[in-house]
Formats: C-alpha cells, sequence, structure tokens
C-alpha cells in the first residue's frame, strides 16, 4: 500500500488551487451564475485549465497532458468541491480524458483536453454506475441517430464522446447535436438531454473499454468532490457555533452540539481515508475496482449527512437562499446519485468480495 498522506507537491497544489478560488469563486459569484443562463465560469475554467495547466493532469507527457497522476487530480476536486466551482473538471479533465486515454484514435482530441482549449463530455448520464448498462445511439447509413438524457456539463462541451450501438465511441462536435436543459438539483452541475439527428462522429475507438474506464475513474475521484464538500461543511459549522450566542454563552460549547459535531468530524475523517485510498488505487492500478467501490459506498452518506448538519446547525440563517450552504447540500445530494448510488456500490463490493447478502 502506497503512503495516503499528502505529498509537499500535493499540498502545494491544493495552496494554489484554493488560493485561486478564494480570489475568484466567492459565494456571491457562484449564486449570481447559477441564478443565470450561464452556470458555467468560462473565466475560472481558462485559469485553473490552461493557467495552471490542471485539466491535463492524467494526461502523459509524452501525449501533450503533465503526466501526474489521479492522486493531484484527487487535491484538486476536493478544492473544487469546497468551493462547488461551477467548472467542468470532473467532466471534462477526469471522465473524458480517461475515456479517451482508453481510445486508440483520439489522440488530436486529447492534445485539446489536456490544454484546456477543448472542452470534452462523455454522453453517459451522470447517475450511471462503473459497472451498469449505458444508453447508446443507433448508427444509420454512417450517421448517429438518437437520444441521450442526464449528460453533465453538455452545455459547455465542445466535443461529446458517444457510445453508439456498433460498439463504437464517437467524437461529436457540439454544433452537431441539439442540447436541451434538464432540471437539475444541483445548479453548478447542469444536466442536458443530447439528441443526435443525423449527425456526423468520428469514431475513436471501442465504447465498452472507454466508458468503464472513464466511469470508474469519475466514481473514484468524485469521493475527493464530495471529501471537499463535507470538509467545508464541518469546518464553517464550527466556526458559526463558536461564533453564535445563546443564553449568553457560544452555542457551540452545548454538550449536544459537541457530540453531532464529534461524530461528524470522524466521519470526514474516514471519508478522507477512503477518497484517498480510491485516488492512489486509480494511480496505481492496485485493488482499483475494490477501493473505488469502498470509497463510493461511503462518501455519498456523509457528504450529505454534513451538508444537513452544517444547514440545521446554521439555524435560520441557514435556510436563507443568500447563505452558501444550501449550493453545498445540493452538490452533495447530486453527487450522491452520480456514478451510482451508494446502495448499488455496496452490492457491487458484496460481489468483488464474494460477501453477498444470504
Amino acid at each position: 500500500m502506497s503512503d495516503l498522506l499528502y505529498s509537499e507537491e500535493e499540498e502545494a497544489l491544493r495552496a494554489a488551487v484554493r488560493d485561486l478560488l478564494t480570489d475568484h469563486c466567492d459565494t456571491a459569484s457562484v449564486l449570481a451564475r447559477v441564478e443565470s443562463d450561464a452556470p458555467h465560469d468560462p473565466a475560472l475554467w481558462k485559469t485553473l485549465a490552461e493557467g495552471m495547466g490542471l485539466a491535463g493532469l492524467l494526461v502523459p507527457e509524452d501525449r501533450g497532458g503533465q503526466g501526474a497522476t489521479h492522486r493531484e487530480a484527487a487535491v484538486v476536486l476536493e478544492e473544487l468541491g469546497r468551493a462547488v466551482a461551477p467548472v467542468p473538471y470532473l467532466t471534462s479533465a477526469v471522465v473524458a480524458t480517461e475515456a479517451l486515454l482508453a481510445c486508440a484514435d483520439g489522440g488530436d482530441l486529447l492534445d485539446g483536453l489536456a490544454s484546456g482549449r477543448v472542452i470534452g463530455a462523455l454522453a453517459v448520464g451522470l447517475h450511471t454506475a462503473p459497472g451498469a448498462a449505458f444508453a447508446a445511439v443507433r448508427v444509420d447509413r454512417g450517421a448517429l441517430q438518437g437520444e441521450l438524457t442526464g449528460i453533465a456539463d453538455a452545455a459547455v462541451a465542445d466535443v461529446l464522446l458517444v457510445p453508439a450501438d456498433d460498439g463504437g465511441l464517437y467524437a461529436v462536435t457540439a454544433d452537431a447535436v441539439t442540447v436541451t436543459p434538464q432540471t437539475s438539483l444541483d445548479l453548478t452541475r447542469p444536466l442536458a438531454r443530447v439528441t443526435l439527428d443525423a449527425a456526423q462522429g468520428r469514431r475513436v475507438g471501442d465504447a465498452e473499454p472507454a466508458v468503464r474506464r472513464a466511469l470508474r475513474a469519475g466514481a473514484g475521484l468524485l469521493a475527493s468532490e464530495q471529501l471537499g464538500v463535507a470538509e467545508w461543511a464541518l469546518t464553517e459549522t464550527v466556526r458559526y457555533l463558536k461564533d453564535r450566542k445563546q443564553f449568553n454563552r457560544p452555542v457551540g460549547g452545548f454538550q449536544a452540539l459537541k457530540h453531532r459535531l464529534a461524530q461528524l468530524w470522524l466521519e470526514v475523517v474516514n471519508l478522507r481515508a477512503a477518497a484517498r485510498a480510491a485516488a492512489d488505487a486509480l494511480a496505481t492500478g492496485e485493488d482499483t475496482d475494490v477501493s473505488v467501490t469502498v470509497a463510493q459506498a461511503y462518501a455519498a452518506p456523509v457528504a450529505v449527512r454534513a451538508a444537513e448538519e452544517a444547514l440545521q446547525l446554521h439555524g435560520g440563517l441557514g435556510m436563507t437562499w443568500e447563505h452558501p450552504v444550501h449550493l453545498r447540500l445540493k452538490r452533495a445530494k447530486a453527487d450522491s446519485i452520480a456514478y451510482g448510488t451508494a446502495g448499488a456500490h455496496r452490492e457491487a463490493l458484496a460481489d468483488l468480495v464474494d460477501l453477498r447478502a444470504p
């Protein structure tokens, strides 16, 4: 087993990303974006992807990327989760990138994704677990025909990677499809319906191995985003309860609230261990399926509970639109069904370790 503690380089990366997000991704600007028709922040994405080179972390240097590992990408996702940053990092720099890394003919496209100049999206519903069946479009006389739903960040994608019924994965430019927004609980990661009507695409590889690899990486690194959400919720709640006074004493001094926060702290620590193990397993290729499944079976309930506790313990203030806690609760709830529910991952884990229910 590798050392799961953060390296000096990873901590330096965290500090740089956090500084950037503190300056450019404050709550007021995120709220203003989600209230508009354009929730994504293209300027922030450009800085992260092109300015800091973070879009190419998972791409080898000889293919135009940074040649880093999933551990570094996980650190970035922790910070993006803390800030609920409205950027397509998970969908483009992780999921679409991993799909292309499994394809033989996507080299030029991978260059674009790694540099951040091109945003990619895998046209598989965000709810799809790594081992689950996924929808495919029809190939009809060389053109693609069909409809795919629940596609995250399709609205900002330049290229969609579309599975087809001939077993291929096709790269389709955004102007060749119709993208219709769908109602999404998490306004910072919008979902859409993608309609292909005799759309032209270029086959870049085989869909099955590419989609499986992409969804596994997405599920494993999503746990780091969920960790970021949970850590924010815990930290902000502790800070608030130290300041808030009732009966002339800090609310945080009441024994019942101390117990709730202590329990939450333990769960967040355990979530960090599970998320780090998943990122390390993706980086090394050791026990990857088990580590990813354990992380996802554990992450969703903890992130949701942390956000719910933050909402409750902030009292009436937490119920307001202006307070940032609702953004985290919505992200945690949406993440809890992304890339498979905790229940689906527990079932998958039972099969992986041969420990099925009697």
